[in-house]
């Protein structure tokens, strides 16, 4: 995965909390295979105004005006404000998926559902919880300002303001680490793969069956 340090990133306000899942990528999409395809469906019920469905061409589809990823103004955004218990639902990382592949990098909310939470960290997308106070001020900056960007630093944990104000965050040790470094899971065990391929050898000389090499 692509690996996160910092990022200076228009903001874009979804002032609803208790967003799902479903909301954010709608199960009938799904059935896809890969990872790629998800981003023209992000928030699709919110996003246009007739009901979505697998391989619909989305150039065409009636947009909802007052859906906030539609304005002129928050087009290229890539940090993504938010209320509490974003991403909560059923589990599916597909939601992460299509934010991503939409352009979002970083979610600022004062809380996440767990499954989701973890789910940003293993695919590239960095959530940020700060105080409801601090989130509120955010919005207000936000709908008040055109062409609001802020700064992201994960290496020093913090967040700069236009006005130059710092805003810190925690975030977990080793998931920052990886996010530095761009390592998925895959990534992590390929560092080991040298006593992956001893221990493959091993199988091989006491128990070739468990391979299915035959």
């Amino acid at each position: 995965m692509d690996s996160f340090t910092t990022l200076r990133g228009l903001v874009v306000p979804l002032d609803r909390a208790n967003v799902d899942t479903d909301a954010i990528i709608p199960k009938q999409f799904l059935k896809r295979v890969t990872r790629n395809g998800f981003g023209q469906n992000l928030f699709d019920e919110l996003r246009y105004l007739n009901v979505g469905e697998p391989d619909m061409d989305c150039s065409v589809r009636p947009v909802n005006p007052d859906f906030v990823l539609n304005q002129a103004r928050y087009q290229g955004a890539q940090i993504l404000l938010a209320r509490d218990n974003f991403g909560c639902g059923s589990s599916r990382e597909h939601a992460p998926w299509a934010l991503l592949e939409f352009g979002i990098r970083v979610i600022v909310a004062p809380s996440f559902a767990d499954i989701f939470y973890n789910n940003c960290f293993k695919n590239g997308l960095l959530p940020i919880c700060l105080s409801a106070s601090e989130v509120d001020q955010l919005f207000e900056d936000v709908v008040n300002t055109v062409s609001y960007r802020l700064d992201i630093d994960l290496k020093k944990q913090q967040i700069f303001t236009p006005n130059g104000k710092a805003v810190s965050f925690d975030v977990d040790a080793s998931r920052k680490d990886h996010l530095l470094n761009g390592l998925d899971d895959i990534s992590l065990s390929m560092q080991h793969a040298d006593k992956i391929r001893c221990h493959e050898e091993m199988l091989r000389q006491t128990a070739p069956w468990l391979l299915n090499e035959a």
